[in-house]
């Protein structure tokens, strides 16, 4: 890389980590905690392109894009954050930001995006101001997509690629999962927002003035399809040929499914021709089980809009959360929410017990599942079939680029950690254990951003 690099943030921590890494790799660093001191930076004509943490002592990196389009029209940014919920990565879209990281970041993940930014600094182009009509309401906060692991960032930036496309989106996932809440999202923080968002039900294509009538509701805005795979052959058919013909005022399409849609268009439940048609974007909304990491923080969330009053919300025990940590959660996230208000309607003190907590779910607990063939497979193959099924959801589409760091990323981290585990946190066991070498073990406990505790060995 050949380039300036700016680097605003007020962890030193980061600040020296990004400094070492990008003048190895052959770049020029100027680092500050202070956003003033970056923005004096830029309107001297400073840098070739910007890393930027969002929450600073002294101002909001997000609220600085502005005024940097303004004052150097071109120059990218690549924002940081550890405020990792959806608005955060719509926000960063809207303001046009180059990129978008949550932290903990991937440090090589990083340097690919920063070296993107300097290849592309001469062709990009900022707008001179924030549209007034793309601000975000800040009540808009209080949406439950929320989470820190990868999956889940994967998605939010996913969803501030497409959302000012015309691109049909099918957003497959679990009942529960929030399938319609990412597409209300879409739809809310669009070119869109104000015209109509409809949900059509197979009733409403019934007859043959269905279409029609639907397209004249929904004018421009939004046609929401729930369910797909459930609509009748007939229906599908007529979808067909309104999405072929839309008319003048054509609105976006977006549809859901939990079911398997290749099995479905196998069985011949679903027509090949119109998944195709709505597959434009494809997104996979997680299952709860698969973001565990995210529980405690929607949890949080769900307790205190359980009790919006001047009182302050219930809080779960650390015992209480580690049940939750432990369930299965079929539901997903909706069933979070209702056990949440439960809870928060039924504890008797401010904190909530671990036997509060057992006693709801184990009322809603069913038979433990049975052993299937995944519980026993070698992790080869299970790689396998979760990387196969990725790119099938995908469709015609690629994933996004840096998908051999995300998936080490996503079997180096959990291995470390039980390994550290295992070890009671002793590096060099753990080390010995890993086989590979002190030094890079601490090298990737920094980068993974890794908590290392001392305690009494699991084995």
């Amino acid at each position: 890389m050949d380039g300036t690099i700016l680097v605003a943030d007020d962890d030193r921590t980061i600040r020296t980590v990004l400094t070492q890494a990008l003048t190895r790799a052959g770049c020029k660093v100027h680092a500050t905690s202070s956003l003033t001191t970056l923005m004096r930076w830029v309107s001297e004509g400073k840098g070739d392109a910007v890393i930027s943490d969002v929450v600073m002592p002294d101002g909001n990196g997000l609220e600085m894009l502005p005024k940097i389009a303004q004052d150097r029209p071109g120059l990218p940014v690549i924002v940081i954050s550890a405020q990792n919920t959806i608005m955060t990565a719509i926000k960063a879209a809207e303001a046009e930001a180059f990129d978008y990281l949550p932290k903990p970041f991937d440090l090589p993940d990083l340097m690919k995006r920063t070296a993107r930014a300097l290849e592309q600094r001469t062709t990009l182009s900022r707008k001179a101001a924030a549209d007034d009509s793309a601000e975000i309401d800040a009540e808009r906060d209080d949406l439950p997509m929320i989470g820190r692991t990868p999956v889940m960032q994967a998605l939010y930036r996913t969803v501030a690629r497409v959302m000012n496309t015309d691109l049909p989106v099918l957003i497959w996932g679990e009942s529960g999962s929030g399938k319609s809440l990412i597409a209300r999202a879409i739809h809310d923080f669009s070119d869109r927002r104000s015209l109509p968002f409809v949900t059509v039900t197979d009733a409403d294509l019934a007859d043959i003035e269905g279409p029609s009538r639907v397209l004249a509701r929904v004018g421009g805005g939004t046609l929401m399809i729930d369910e797909i795979a459930d609509f009748p052959q007939d229906i599908q058919a007529r979808l067909v040929r309104m999405m072929d013909a839309p008319g003048d005022d054509a609105p976006r399409f977006m549809a859901t499914s939990q079911s398997d849609l290749d099995a479905a268009m196998q069985e011949g439940k679903l027509r090949r021709d119109l998944y195709y048609r709505l597959s434009g974007a494809t997104l996979e909304v997680p299952a709860l089980r698969d973001r565990v990491e995210d529980i405690p923080l929607l949890a949080e969330h769900f307790l205190a809009r359980a009790n919006p009053g001047p009182a302050s919300p219930r809080k779960l025990s650390d015992k209480a959360a580690q049940i939750l940590l432990k369930f299965s959660w079929p539901g997903n996230v909706r069933q979070l929410e209702h056990a949440m208000r439960q809870l928060a309607l039924a504890s008797q003190a401010a904190e909530i017990t671990a036997s509060e907590a057992e006693q709801l779910l184990g009322a809603q607990s069913g038979p433990a599942p049975m052993q299937t063939e995944a519980d026993t497979e070698r992790l080869g193959a299970s790689v396998e079939r979760h990387l196969q099924r990725y790119f099938d959801l995908h469709g015609s589409m690629l994933p996004p680029p840096g998908l051999y760091a995300r998936i080490l990323r996503e079997v180096e981290l959990p291995m470390i950690e039980i390994a550290l585990a295992a070890t009671a946190g002793n590096q060099a066991k753990c080390a010995a254990l890993l086989g590979i070498n002190r030094n890079t073990l601490r090298k990737k406990i920094t980068d993974l951003d890794i908590e290392v505790t001392r305690g009494r060995k699991m084995m």
